[in-house]
């Protein structure tokens, strides 16, 4: 079968910033792009502009899949074919294992971290096992493609997503990420041949789903859209520690 690559259409251009990706709230000498409004990334075959969540940017809760369905009406004969691959036991679900093959067809190998952190937030919540069904691995697919596209354009030298490139691809999509959290996220990456880090789109997947799915819990605790939330100590190991156990 010959390799897939999925894509999607170019973001739309928007002059009305959302608050919460206003690069003054951070430091004045880390230069942001231009502003731009925060975006749903909602897997689907389109981004949209948000106007509901004004603070933050990506989609809304859950990433609003639709759970329990075969794959949805108008999918792309080769997402379900790369799906039907797979799934070598008809069992209707694949796991990391069968979802680290699929995602070969389509794009470089990615790592077993990557494919299991997608799983976590691709999964019916209520499931309690890391694997996925057809309509989960359809939205799942859709979004690597538009990811793909984000990795592209920022990636300008074609030598994979530097610090720099990595802020500015995800302030396109609405995260004003702190310099020093954009730090400690490519310093997972660091060779330590004291050389500047550069991301692979396996890695730059990775960052970008860490932050959005880190956003989303978050949002859950700020109702008003403030940038701040109180707390309990339980809600935060319980926000923080799938993605550390998932991500490593």
């Amino acid at each position: 079968m010959s390799s897939f690559n999925p894509s999607a259409p170019p973001l739309p251009n928007s002059s009305s910033p959302s608050p919460y990706s206003n690069p003054n709230n951070y430091s004045s000498n880390y230069n942001y792009p231009p502003p731009a409004q925060a975006y749903h990334v909602s897997h689907q075959s389109n981004l949209t502009p948000s106007t509901s969540s004004p603070s933050y940017g990506g989609g809304s809760s859950n990433f609003g899949f639709n759970y329990n369905n075969p794959f949805p009406p108008g999918t792309d004969p080769e997402i379900i074919r790369s799906f039907q691959m797979v799934d070598r036991d008809n069992s209707g679900f694949i796991d990391d294992f069968e979802l680290q093959n699929a995602l070969s067809l389509g794009y470089n190998r990615f790592n077993r971290s990557t494919v299991r952190l997608l799983i976590f937030l691709f999964k019916n919540p209520s499931e309690k096992s890391l694997i996925i069904r057809p309509g989960e691995f359809a939205a799942l697919w859709s979004c690597l493609g538009q990811w793909r596209v984000i990795f592209e354009r920022f990636d300008r030298d074609r030598c994979g997503i530097d610090l720099e490139e990595l802020r500015d691809a995800l302030y396109s999509l609405g995260y004003a990420v702190p310099p020093s959290v954009l730090q400690l996220l490519i310093s997972r990456y660091d060779s330590g041949t004291g050389r500047k880090t550069h991301l692979s789109f396996d890695s730059f997947i990775e960052c970008g789903m860490v932050v959005k799915g880190l956003t989303e819990k978050f949002k859950e605790k700020d109702t008003r859209y403030t940038g701040s939330a109180t707390i309990t100590y339980d809600d935060f190991m319980s926000m923080v520690l799938p993605y550390l156990v998932t991500y490593n």
